[in-house]
This record gives C-alpha cells, sequence and structure tokens, in this order.
C-alpha cells in the first residue's frame, strides 16, 4: 500500500446521510401498568415521567418518550386498542390480573410490541414461576430506585429492535453483556449505558457542529443483553463482524443450566475467532481472575469496592475512549493523543516498534471506532499489519486514512469555528458566530451540501477537482455587536457621505472574542484572502443585491503577523462600513426593503488561483446563467450563457470585455465571426492581485493590490499560453495556438474548441444541479485553474451561486404593425414582458455631445438628475450609448445604483462609437432583472431605431453638458413580448 491511495471509499461518505437513517425505531409512547402501591414506590421522588425526561435532558439526548400510567390492566388493553405505544411496562400486581396474564393478551393483539415486567423485587418473578405462561415477557428488570435504570430500560429496548438495520446500514459497533440475573443487570445496565453516552458526548466535543453531534450520538454502540451462552452465541456470531466487546458474567445458563465456567468457555470460543477483541469478564468469585487471564481478558471482580471506576477504565482503555496512548511492546508510554488530529500529528515521529504493535493489535481501528468514525475504523480493521512491508508504508497509509476521512468529514458542512480544533488544511467551510451566515454564504453552503449529495459529478470528471475554497464566515452577530461596541448603529438612517462612514468604521473597534478568533484563524492561513460581504439581504430570491457591497483581496504573505492581521481587520471594517453606504441603500428604497435592518456577514475565502512571477490569478473567472435573455442562432433561452475572462473575476462582473458563449454550442462565438472583431473585440487586459513588492499599508482606496495589467505583459505566462491565439499578419488569420510569434489574441480556443479542460460540460451540470436546488434559474460564479505540464488534472472552483429572473410568467402581449408604425422606439432584443403606461419623463444622453472620455462625468449628471425625480417618485426612461453599468468607461456609462435608482426602464444603444455586447453577465444588469426594469438594447443601422428628432422637440426640464432631461404631458407607452423579444415605446396621442 502507499501513502496516496485512499484508505477511505467515497461511498461511505454519502456524508452524515447514514447518520440520518439510523435509529428509525424510536420509543416515543410507554404505556405503564401498575398498581397505586409499586407508583408510589417508584415515583416516590417524583413522576417516573419526570425522571426520564431528566435522564434525557441530563445527558442532552433528544426526545424523551411520554408516560401514559394506568392501574387497570383491562385499561391498559383500551388504550392499546385507541392509540400507538412503543412499549409496554408492567408490575407483577395489577387490579383485574397479573403481568404475565396482560402481557399474553397484549402480544396477542400485537406481537411485536416490547413487554417489560418491572418490580421491586426479585422475590415472585425470578426466577419465572415453573406453572405460568411467561412467554408474553421480554425482559426483567428490577426496581432499586436508581432512575438511571429508566434510560437504560429505554434505550436497550431500542438497541434491540434497531441492532440489525444500524450494524447493516451504518456498521455500527455491538457490546454483548452476557448476565442472566435481572437483580445484576439491572445495576449493571445503567452503569454501562451511562458510561457509553457520557463517553460519546466527550469524544464528539470535537464535532463539526450541533447537527454533527447529535447525529453522531445515534452512532453510539449498541448494547445487547443476552441471558444465556446460547443466546449470546447466536449474538455473536451474527454481529461477529461489528463487535466492538464482550461483558461477561462467568457463570451463566448453558444448555438450560446455571454452568459455573459457561463465561469462561464462551469468551474463549469468540476469543480463537476475534484475536483482538476487547474482552471484560465478571464474577463475584476473586478466583476467576486467573480464568480470565487465560482467555485472556480483563477481569472484573463484582463485589469491588470501585466497580464504576473499573468499569470507566475498560472503556478508557480497550474499547477506546479515552487518549490513545502510544506505547512500547514492552508497556512504556511514549506519547499520547486526544482525538484524530493529534493522533496524525503524532503519527510521523512514533517509534516503528510502537507503530507495529498497535497495528499489529488492531489498536487503530479500535479506538478510531471508540470515535463513531465507523468508515474509517471498518477499513483499517480489514488491512492487516501484515500486508506491508515496510513501515513507511504502514505509516503513510494510518496517516492517509485519517487525513482523507477527516477531508471528507467537513464537505458540505458549516463547522463551528474553535480554536483549540481548527486545521486549516481540512476544514473547508467554518463559521465564527452564532449569527446568519448571510445570503451569499448561504448560497455557498447550500451549494456545498448539493455537491456532497451528488457525487456522481466528482465521478463524472475524474480530472478535474471541484471545490469551493476554504471559506471562513464571521457571522452577523460579530457585525451587530461592532455596531453595538462603536455606537454606529445611528448611522444607518442618516443621509451623510460613503467617506464618512467609512472614517467611523475605521477607526471603530472589533470585538476582542473576533480578533483572537481571526487570530488563530490567521496563523494557519497563508494563502491569498478574498474579503466578500455577505448581507441579509444578499443573494435572496430575486433581490440580489449583486455587486452592492464592498469585496477586498489581500496578498496574506506579508513577514510580519501583526500586519497581515491589519490588513485583514481593515478589509472586514471596509465591507461592514459598506452596508451602510449611498448605493445599497438606494437599492433598499427602491426593493421596499428598509436600510437599517440589513446586517453584514463577512466572507473570507482562499483567492482561488495560481502565483505568476509578481501576481496571483486564476486561469479563467466567469458567470454562468442558467437562461440566456439574449439567445442567437441555435441558442435557446433555457440552456444558459456564460461569460468568461482571463484573471481575477471583476473583469467579468463589473461589465468589461469578455468572451460569451452558450455551453451548448461553445463553438459558435457571434462576437468573434470575422479576425476583424476577434481583434476588436478580445479582452486585452486583466486583473491579477499583486502578491510581491507591495507597499506595506495597502491602497485599499484602490482595491488593495489589484491591478489591472496587459495581456502583452503576461503572454509568456502559463495561463495566457493556454488561452491564447496568434494572428498571424501576414496570413490576416488568427491560428489557435500561443506557440508562433504575433499578437496574442484570448480565444479560449483551447478550452472551447479542443476541449483541454471540460468547461461547457461541467457547466451545464453544475448549472442544472442549482437550477434543481433552487427551483429557479441560477448566477453561478466560478473560477479555473488550469492543469500544468507537471499535473494536466485542473481545478474549478465554485465561487457564489445566487437565483436569477428569468422574467416571470410570460403572459400574452400583443404588438401590432400600427403601433410600430407610432413608436419612437423599436427593438427585436429586450428584456422583460409587459406594458407600462407610467412613464413620461426621459433621461438621455444627447448623441451630438456624446464623447467616449466624459462617460464618467456623464454618470454624474444623470445622478444629480436621478435624486429630485427619486424624490417626487417619478420613474423615468434612460437612454444612452454602450454598457450601463459597466467599469470600463470605455465600453458605456459606469453608472452606480445611486445613479439611477429611480429608473424605470433602460436603453442600451449599440453604435460605431461604443458597440458593446449585451451586459447580462454583470453585477448591474442582475440588478436591473431583478427589479422587473424593461432593459432594451437598439442596435442603431438595423431594424431597430430611436426617433431622436422626436426626443430633442420635447420640452426640456434640464440640460445639461452632456445629458437631457425631456417630459411628455401624457404618459408613454411601452409594450414589450417577451416570447419574441420585441419592443415599442409608442408615443402618447
Amino acid at each position: 500500500m502507499i501513502a496516496s491511495e485512499s484508505a477511505i471509499p467515497r461511498e461511505f461518505y454519502s456524508h452524515f446521510k447514514m447518520f440520518h437513517e439510523m435509529m428509525p425505531i424510536k420509543i416515543k409512547e410507554i404505556l405503564l401498568v401498575s398498581s397505586p402501591y409499586d407508583a408510589f414506590i417508584m415515583e416516590e421522588d417524583g413522576s417516573l415521567a419526570s425522571r426520564i425526561i431528566n435522564e434525557y435532558s441530563g445527558l442532552n439526548l433528544s426526545h424523551p418518550p411520554r408516560v401514559t400510567r394506568t392501574a387497570s390492566a383491562l385499561e391498559a388493553l383500551s388504550i392499546l386498542g385507541q392509540k400507538t405505544i412503543d412499549l409496554v411496562i408492567t408490575t407483577p400486581h395489577l387490579e383485574e390480573m397479573d403481568a404475565f396474564s396482560l402481557s399474553l393478551q397484549v402480544k396477542t393483539a400485537n406481537p411485536d410490541l416490547p413487554v417489560i415486567l418491572l418490580s421491586h423485587t426479585p422475590r415472585g418473578v425470578f426466577p419465572l414461576p415453573e406453572n405460568r405462561d411467561c412467554s408474553g415477557i421480554d425482559k426483567i428488570f428490577i426496581w432499586s430506585g436508581n432512575s438511571d435504570l429508566l434510560l437504560a430500560l429505554v434505550k436497550n429496548t431500542e438497541d434491540h429492535l434497531n441492532v440489525s438495520n444500524d450494524t447493516s446500514n451504518a456498521r455500527v459497533r455491538v457490546l454483548i453483556l452476557v448476565e442472566d440475573s435481572p437483580v445484576y443487570y439491572s445495576s449493571f445496565l445503567p452503569l454501562i449505558y451511562k458510561e457509553i453516552v457520557r463517553q460519546t458526548q466527550t469524544v464528539l466535543g470535537v464535532g463539526l457542529n450541533e447537527e454533527h453531534r447529535l447525529l453522531r450520538m445515534r452512532s453510539r454502540p449498541k448494547i445487547l443483553l443476552a441471558n444465556t451462552y446460547e443466546d449470546a452465541l447466536t449474538l455473536c456470531t451474527r454481529y461477529q463482524s461489528y463487535l466492538l466487546g464482550i461483558i461477561s458474567d462467568t457463570r451463566i445458563p448453558k444448555d438450560g443450566e446455571l454452568t459455573e465456567n459457561a463465561g469462561f468457555l464462551l469468551l474463549s470460543r469468540i476469543r480463537k475467532e476475534i484475536p483482538d477483541l476487547p474482552m471484560l469478564l465478571l464474577s463475584s468469585e476473586p478466583g476467576n481472575r486467573e480464568r480470565a487471564t487465560r482467555i485472556p481478558a480483563l477481569f472484573l471482580d463484582k463485589n469491588a469496592p470501585h466497580l464504576l471506576s473499573e468499569l470507566h477504565d475498560f472503556f478508557m482503555g480497550p474499547l477506546g475512549f479515552g487518549d490513545f496512548i502510544f506505547r512500547m511492546p514492552d508497556g512504556t508510554e511514549v506519547a499520547r493523543a486526544a482525538d484524530l488530529q493529534s493522533v496524525q500529528a503524532r503519527l510521523p515521529d512514533i517509534p516503528d516498534e510502537s507503530l507495529w504493535f498497535h497495528a499489529r493489535q488492531n489498536h487503530f481501528s479500535n479506538w478510531i471506532m471508540g470515535r463513531s468514525e465507523i468508515a474509517l475504523a471498518s477499513k483499517f480493521k480489514e488491512v492487516r499489519a501484515s500486508d506491508f512491508t515496510d513501515t513507511e508504508s504502514l505509516r503513510n497509509y494510518i496517516i492517509a486514512g485519517i487525513n482523507e476521512m477527516r477531508k471528507w468529514q467537513q464537505k458540505g458542512v458549516v463547522a463551528k469555528f474553535n480554536k483549540k480544533y481548527f486545521d486549516a488544511e481540512i476544514m473547508d467551510f467554518v463559521k465564527i458566530g452564532h449569527g446568519s451566515l448571510g445570503g451569499k454564504a448561504r448560497g455557498l453552503a447550500f451549494m456545498a451540501a448539493l455537491l456532497q449529495q451528488n457525487m456522481g459529478i466528482f465521478e463524472k470528471y475524474p480530472d478535474v477537482t471541484i471545490r469551493i475554497p476554504q471559506t471562513l464566515v464571521i457571522s452577523t452577530d460579530a457585525f451587530e455587536a461592532f455596531i453595538q461596541l462603536n455606537n454606529l448603529k445611528e448611522l444607518a438612517g442618516k443621509s451623510i457621505s460613503d467617506e464618512t462612514i467609512k472614517k467611523h468604521f475605521l477607526n471603530g473597534h472589533l470585538p476582542d472574542w473576533l480578533v483572537d478568533d481571526l487570530k488563530a484563524y490567521l496563523a494557519q492561513v497563508h494563502y491569498p484572502l478574498s474579503i466578500r460581504s455577505s448581507s441579509l439581504l444578499e443573494d435572496a430570491q430575486f433581490q440580489p443585491y449583486a455587486g452592492l457591497y464592498e469585496t477586498y483581496m489581500i496578498p496574506n504573505n506579508h513577514a510580519s503577523f501583526n500586519i497581515r492581521l491589519k490588513h485583514l481587520m481593515t478589509a472586514v471594517k471596509r465591507v461592514y462600513a459598506s452596508t451602510y453606504y449611498e448605493g445599497p441603500r438606494a437599492f433598499s428604497r427602491a426593493t421596499c426593503n428598509n436600510p437599517q435592518e440589513e446586517a453584514m456577514a463577512v466572507i473570507i475565502q482562499e483567492l482561488a488561483g495560481g502565483t505568476h512571477g509578481d501576481f496571483f490569478y486564476p486561469a479563467i473567472s466567469g458567470v454562468a446563467q442558467s437562461h440566456n435573455f439574449y439567445p442567437i442562432g441555435p441558442m435557446k433561452p433555457e440552456e444558459g450563457i456564460t461569460h468568461v475572462a482571463l484573471g481575477l473575476g471583476k473583469t467579468v462582473v463589473e461589465g468589461e470585455k469578455t468572451l460569451r458563449f452558450s455551453s451548448r454550442y461553445p463553438t459558435i462565438l457571434p462576437q468573434f465571426s470575422l479576425v476583424e472583431d476577434m481583434l476588436k473585440n478580445s479582452q486585452r487586459h486583466f486583473y491579477a492581485l499583486r502578491v510581491r513588492n507591495y507597499p506595506q499599508a495597502l491602497n485599499f482606496e484602490h482595491h488593495c493590490n489589484l491591478e489591472k495589467r496587459d495581456i502583452d505583459d503576461a503572454r509568456k505566462e502559463y495561463p495566457v499560453l493556454s488561452l491564447a491565439s496568434t494572428y498571424v499578419p501576414d496570413e490576416h488569420r488568427i491560428r489557435d495556438t500561443s506557440t508562433v510569434n504575433g499578437l496574442k489574441v484570448l480565444t479560449f480556443a483551447q478550452v472551447l474548441k479542443y476541449g483541454s479542460f471540460p468547461l461547457p460540460e461541467l457547466l451545464m451540470d453544475i448549472q442544472e444541479l442549482g437550477r434543481k436546488g433552487m427551483g429557479c434559474p441560477v448566477e453561478i460564479e466560478f473560477s479555473v485553474n488550469l492543469g500544468t505540464h507537471d499535473s494536466k488534472k485542473g481545478d474549478f472552483n465554485f465561487l457564489q451561486i445566487r437565483p436569477m429572473v428569468a422574467g416571470g410568467d410570460r403572459f400574452e402581449v400583443q404588438i401590432d404593425a400600427d403601433e410600430a408604425r407610432k413608436a419612437f422606439c423599436v427593438s427585436r432584443q429586450s428584456l422583460g414582458n409587459g406594458k407600462s403606461e407610467e412613464i413620461t419623463d426621459i433621461i438621455y444622453v444627447q448623441p451630438d455631445r456624446f464623447k467616449p472620455d466624459a462617460t464618467v462625468q456623464i454618470a454624474e449628471e444623470i445622478g444629480q438628475m436621478n435624486t429630485p425625480l427619486v424624490k417626487s417618485d417619478r420613474r423615468y426612461l434612460l437612454a444612452g450609448p454602450g454598457r450601463w453599468g459597466s467599469s470600463d468607461r470605455w465600453l458605456g456609462i459606469p453608472v452606480h445604483w445611486q445613479h439611477i435608482s429611480g429608473v424605470g426602464a433602460i436603453i442600451e444603444l449599440r453604435n460605431d462609437k461604443l458597440k458593446a455586447d449585451p451586459s447580462q453577465g454583470s453585477h448591474f444588469f442582475q440588478n436591473i432583472t431583478s427589479q422587473g426594469i424593461f432593459y432594451v438594447t437598439v442596435t442603431e443601422g438595423s431594424n431597430d431605431f430611436l426617433d431622436w428628432r422626436w426626443l430633442d422637440r420635447l420640452p426640456v426640464v434640464r440640460e445639461m453638458a452632456f445629458v437631457r432631461h425631456v417630459r411628455l404631458d401624457h404618459p408613454m407607452t411601452i409594450k414589450i413580448d417577451g416570447r419574441t423579444s420585441r419592443c415599442v415605446m409608442i408615443k402618447p396621442d
């Protein structure tokens, strides 16, 4: 065996699904049939029901059963006919009939219903009377006033009912107690159960989260009670593959007679078949210690004054509930470990002799089983030390197995951050605090769970690592604590500048507990980080808040830990500050949300990519939408659309030049129809994070170390070489290779045409998974690391998922020829469906005054005109060239939401001055569509048109250098047929 071999088959980890399927039969309703006297004795210190509930809550067990009590046997039979009962407990002396007669009638009506006889004395019930049919009684217990017996009684019944299911489906371990005396097992069984439950809770203290711990409780060992040699042998044979241990009395019935050494014979026989099984021989006669040594087995004197303490030692040692103590063959202790993480850390340094000693005795499997890690323990148990030819292969196999198990244990789970147990190499998704994850992080957590439930996608793409980058979420309660600590709540309702808000937040102090956790986190994390917003409202259904809050990327590699911590805390505070910025507040008002109710979680995520010289970036970043608003040729709306770019995703989400393709038709690229189109429309710049030679004080005002680089400057870097083609002027053609001399053109041909990475196919599967999971079209942000010369395996990094609006219900909109003749605007590429008759105001960029280098000033002029219209609640039509909301000022007008918060419909003009592709991959576009705002593209020079002369004749409300505001006396009519994407804007009569 070699270290790279996985010790755990993936099918074992359909995650915690197997825990959900365990313990299917629960004791929920108990019928207690007892005489008033017996009830008085048992309830002397409180009702039986209360004592059961107390036992459950004391041990943090869920769902205590309800108890229905009656003193009448006849009434008991009536109750059984009226309601579902899971367990009948009866005392010996009843009014109308004795317990044995009652049990027979119960079994006649329901043969599978367990019936337990509970007596406060063994006299008269044990041994069972020979002149009575006692077959209706399943077990006899003796009440000694110890309420622990109630827990043991219920749990033991559940164990017998569930053992077959839980062993076959989840490989749960079985501990067998062999004892014939009701007095002894009524006192001994509660000790075992209490020890099992408490020790299980102790080792599960490192559970990932509360749900994880509660589910793990179901995987505790099943305790089966056998009263005879034959019963015990039957159980041992049936569950031999799942045995955790055997505890047996020495003197038990065999062949119908009480036999002095039957327990010794039983353990000796099992020892031959399972040499390493932990065994404990019980006896009230100290002389039987010598017999135990011959088995060999541990010995426990029933009359010992420290019985509980010695039983505790058995669980902590052989049964594997305590520390793993590394010993030499002579018993000398060399190290100890409290948990799997510690075992993994110590294994490289353990002496060879110690390692072989524990492997040959199967100690690793037994100890891991004690931690309910059933899959790994089972796998280790199947492999023998003799299968390995050298120490290092054995050592590496054990380390790889533990490491693999810990990784898979984390998949799809939001683990609670714990400074003591945090392990950055293992934990993929961790949460600080008890508040909400926020919308964006919630989407990530949902997709992590969804991927884990659909393991087939990993098998379909064996050469791709599909992953969510390692993620830490600071939940919303930290934001609320920060706001309260620094008295910042009042800023939410004030109309103050973003700059003033930012200063207040940067001067604030993060809560001490948060700083401590961030220090512990940062001590283990040394890769570049993305600090992203995850507000309560972000990525909500139909209200995405996409791109309205801040994101910062930091290199996280400074030599000084304190400077790294300062960078991180500054980024967190800046994301917090963006919660109160004008853009999100304006969007909240437009969506009828209250900005004061917003709370911010923060995602601190591993930045996916690779280092290339002084910079860090992924080969591909993209946004994939499962609905295409502007399908062309054979494409269909439901087949979706994807925008990709080299480098970090800022290029895509802020509406700069990207490559657009349908995953169904990845080689059909309308924007690359001609060589001239490819040269004009291909991406020429990309964003990368500077990770070397940067100033100590990061320039947070300009996205920290994020730099816009020219493709030519990176032409020798691996991502460019892998994605670029080359323009050959002499041939006036673009060749799908980067190895020849010439201008590099990003065509992504190696991926889209030649399949070097299965991006189109993978995106279709991921989008379909997300669409089914969310029940609506989705938008996915992702990045790709391509394989290298040394390793062909690439990474698909899942960064975000959010619902998108695909137009809602398509009620029929009719547009006739007469309406088209009366229209001042006609388009065949429009988004929306419906009719509007409320807009009288139009703001438009005057085409004769437009200058591409003045787009920033134009955005400000529009913002000034927007403000009074918002105050008077007047929606307006906005028209102008290029992509609205693009961060690239040369592709369109770089407006933010606060500039256009009152808009009711938008016209995006494509002409010779600005002929950008539709902006549907951007955050701006996602927010527009979520509001149901009509979005109309007019390509001048085609069948589309906009009547500029008519606009210029309208009464002017306000005019600035580039922008004009005009007003109609009566509302215009806007009609969009969502089925055909056709739009007309009709002049008022």
